[in-house]
């Protein structure tokens, strides 16, 4: 879906129309569900119905258009031609849609749960397909603003609030998928002055609205819900919520949520594809000796002496994603701040704790370095109006957005290690540089599926190697990013499972970040290529984006097809193995390990002399004019080498 009239090719567009032209064949989404109050639930009764084949209800541009819309098909990929698609992938190009087609549409014209696709991947639940495709109880309506309300009680740790959810219809429709993981419970969810029936599903529930709203209404409910929320065991790896205590005793308490889910800790719509349009106010209720900090700007704070609490106000103005949200609360003290960017004055706010003052004001200056190293290379700062903070935490640190979180020790490298030991990652905090840059990759340029997380932490990686190109060399630069190759595993594919809230390897890390630099060198034109990543964060402006949508906008703005390089290295575990063979004065050189048709020019150094190739997976004879007595690959190029 949509963030605001800029985003291109927009969910609601696609769905919109796709559902005008199939309403005929698909009837209302209606239920058999028996609803009951909050004070009655039991186990949902489902109404099944015989599956049909994936669009067979739809035709041409419409079928097309649904299936994009609804999460399946070749649209979720980045390949127009599926025999160029590894196979490993092809199984999974029509199984989300079979729950959602084929069951959203029933003889009768009633009304039923989405059934999962049949059969579900290997290892995948019917929960994971509910948490990460658009069924059409999230297809109908769209995303315009959140307002969180939440207490938070130390003594029980629970916590218990309201969200009104406001959105735009897209479609008719009168029921809505809303996610809200256990042991949490939805208490209420009204509309208006209505009580609206709901039922829980595992994670999620389905919200009953007494009549169907009309297409292109604007409209809200509230949900009101309570209860202790999952504790975090190790954040940020794993969400919930951390209750911990400060060097002093104090309550030191904080979110985190990727991967998992905001629905760990607050209601919402919980997929990556919709973000509310107009942003979010976030108000937080806590004891009065604790401050609350949230994304924004802080628009006021509330002191009610007869309950002992503050509530501290925060506002969002731009959309943003759901794991982005975050609550941190502690003894802080905030040190203000600003940088003139690209877009003029930006404030900078640090909130630590009060014994951490002189330790984050010395650390801290790095903060201005790394705005002015990624306005370069990235554009400017896409939350001039939410400000900059950087928040200390009791966890390593997240990049929530306009609030990155923080709690590196104060120390440069990754936790005070290099984690490249080549000695370069210990001239930047590995914390600040890489949640920062999460600020351009990550939330203004959004995934719109888990499955690719890749465009968030491979650039994110890759950015620790830009840092230190602008404050120190490219030959620097390409030491950490060649260093951090160890880390690379090669075990699964770089890009997940679509439809089913499933992340891709670890390694869009270290081995994403790996592709990019050798993209780079493939393209051997820096001034391009800093066009190219400029122009990633202006044309997907505070938009959702696909992995489709990525390859093919680098691929035009550099002039140069890296569909095949998108292929070797997000799709398959094989590295390039540059095959050569010496016969008399000539040497023949060839890809190995590689998807067909792989063909990309390298730079090699042959007998000595160092020489620009173009290499493909069929033989390239190259005249040497003496016999060959050595062949080096340039180590930018993250391939190997070996004789025929």
């Amino acid at each position: 879906m949509r963030r605001r009239s800029a985003r291109s090719a927009s969910m609601p567009t696609i769905v919109s129309s796709a559902l005008g032209a199939a309403s005929a064949a698909f009837g209302s989404v209606g239920s058999k569900l028996k609803v009951v109050s909050q004070s009655r639930r039991r186990s949902l009764t489902r109404v099944t119905t015989a599956h049909q084949q994936p669009c067979s209800v739809l035709s041409g541009r419409a079928s097309s258009e649904m299936a994009a819309a609804l999460g399946c098909g070749a649209a979720q990929f980045s390949h127009s031609n599926p025999a160029r698609m590894p196979s490993t992938h092809r199984p999974f190009l029509i199984l989300p849609l079979a729950c959602t087609l084929a069951t959203c549409v029933a003889s009768t014209g009633q009304r039923t749960i989405p059934e999962a696709p049949v059969p579900l991947p290997r290892g995948f639940t019917r929960q994971d397909h509910l948490r990460g495709s658009i069924t059409p109880e999230r297809a109908w309506w769209d995303l315009q603003h959140y307002d969180l309300r939440v207490q938070v009680f130390l003594e029980t740790k629970s916590i218990k609030g309201s969200n009104i959810i406001s959105f735009k219809t897209v479609t008719g429709g009168d029921r809505m998928q809303i996610d809200l993981q256990p042991p949490l419970e939805i208490t209420r969810v009204t509309h208006g002055t209505d009580e609206l029936t709901f039922e829980r599903e595992g994670k999620c529930y389905w919200i009953e609205l007494p009549t169907p709203l009309a297409a292109s209404v604007e409209d809200s409910i509230q949900v009101f819900y309570e209860g202790k929320p999952t504790e975090s065991v190790r954040p940020p790896w794993s969400g919930g919520f951390s209750w911990k205590t400060d060097a002093k005793g104090n309550p030191f308490i904080a979110t985190t949520c990727q991967g998992i889910g905001a629905s760990i800790w607050w209601p919402n719509k919980d997929h990556g594809a919709d973000e509310p349009d107009t942003g979010m106010d976030i108000r937080v209720t806590v004891p009065e000796a604790l401050t609350a900090v949230s994304n924004g700007r802080l628009r006021d704070t509330k002191h009610d002496a007869a309950a002992k609490t503050k509530t501290f106000h925060w506002r969002v103005t731009n959309p943003i994603n759901n794991y982005g949200v975050n609550v941190n609360i502690g003894n802080y003290v905030r040190l203000p701040g600003t940088y003139q960017g690209e877009r003029g004055t930006l404030d900078l706010e640090y909130w630590v704790l009060e014994h951490q003052v002189e330790a984050a004001t010395r650390q801290f200056t790095e903060v201005p370095r790394t705005l002015a190293a990624f306005e370069h290379w990235f554009g400017p700062y896409p939350f001039y109006e939410d400000s900059y903070k950087l928040v200390v935490v009791p966890y390593l640190g997240m990049e929530h957005q306009s609030s990155v979180t923080y709690g590196n020790g104060f120390k440069n490298g990754y936790r005070g290690r290099d984690l490249s030991l080549t000695g370069v990652g210990l001239k930047f905090d590995f914390i600040i540089i890489h949640e920062s840059t999460h600020e351009w990759f990550g939330n203004n340029v959004s995934m719109r599926d888990a499955a690719d997380m890749w465009i968030h932490e491979s650039f994110a990686n890759y950015a620790e190697n830009l840092f230190v190109n602008y404050h120190f060399t490219k030959v620097e630069a390409a030491r950490y990013v060649i260093g951090c190759r160890k880390l690379i595993r090669n075990r699964r594919p770089v890009i997940g499972t679509y439809n089913l809230n499933h992340e891709g390897s670890g390694d869009m890390y270290y081995k994403g970040g790996n592709m990019l630099h050798t993209m780079r060198h493939i393209l051997d034109d820096d001034t391009k290529w800093r066009e190219v990543l400029r122009g990633i964060n202006a044309e997907f402006w505070h938009r959702t984006v696909t992995t489709e949508q990525v390859e093919a906008f680098i691929s035009e703005k550099a002039g140069f097809d890296f569909s095949l390089v998108f292929d070797q290295y997000l799709r398959t575990t094989d590295i390039p193995i540059l095959r050569y063979a010496a016969s008399g004065d000539s040497v023949s050189l060839r890809w190995d390990k590689v998807v067909p048709g792989f063909r990309v020019p390298v730079v090699l150094k042959i007998n000595g002399r160092q020489m620009r190739v173009t290499v493909s997976d069929k033989p390239t004879t190259i005249n040497l004019g003496a016999k060959l007595t050595n062949l080096k690959l340039d180590r930018n190029f993250y391939m190997t080498v070996a004789a025929d």
